[in-house]
């Protein structure tokens, strides 16, 4: 849809959601502090401007991979995935439709799990969300899920093939293996500490 330049009639907006605001919690903290994205179990996530201090993710930068094509791999960008976040009730659905028990979200490199907020994975970009603690995250967005993490998932199950299980993660949890978030304010962020998330104003941008 072009317009032009200076038109008789300002066109009619698109439809507009108002901004609200959703209260969580925080059930379980996890790290990867080794040399690999699988993430244990913390007592605390101590968050500053490059994310978590020692994580695999942490960082102001990272290198593009195959989620930018745009880029040749391999390229320096903003990172934007410093922190990942999950909810048990969306990776149950992921595991049932791969037909196993359970998802851990130690397997998938997960950092922060959050309950209470319906849909997780669905929170729109921009969205930020307030710890009580005093940090804040910013969301990016959704964060896809890969094969890679899927062959993670299939290693707790051997009896399995591995396979199949690693490109069913991939249809399984689309739009339900969580968000990729970004440090706003730093801080520290404790197990059962509230969040509330701020979804700001949506316009949802006209077709054609």
């Amino acid at each position: 849809m072009t317009l032009p330049m200076f038109p008789a009639q300002a066109p009619d907006l698109p439809e507009i959601r108002p901004a609200r605001r959703i209260k969580g919690e925080v059930s379980m903290l996890l790290a990867a502090l080794g040399g690999d994205f699988l993430t244990e179990a913390v007592a605390s996530l101590e968050m500053g401007y490059e994310g978590i201090k020692g994580d695999f993710h942490a960082g102001s930068t990272r290198k593009s991979g195959s989620r930018e094509p745009w880029y040749p791999r391999g390229t320096e960008m903003r990172n934007e995935r410093q922190v990942s976040i999950v909810a048990t009730d969306e990776l149950a659905i992921a595991a049932a439709g791969m037909g196993i028990e359970r998802i851990e979200p130690g397997w998938i490199g997960a950092n922060l799990v959050i309950e209470g907020i319906p849909l997780l994975s669905m929170l729109p970009p921009r969205t930020q969300l307030f710890f009580e603690g005093g940090v804040t995250l910013r969301i990016d967005g959704d964060n896809g899920p890969c094969r890679i993490a899927g062959a993670r998932i299939a290693q707790n199950y051997p009896d399995k093939d591995e396979t199949s299980l690693a490109l069913g993660f991939v249809k399984a949890a689309k739009r339900r293996r969580g968000l990729v978030a970004w440090v706003e304010k730093p801080g520290v962020i404790l197990q059962g500490e509230k969040v509330t998330a701020h979804v700001w104003e949506q316009w949802i941008y006209p077709a054609g």
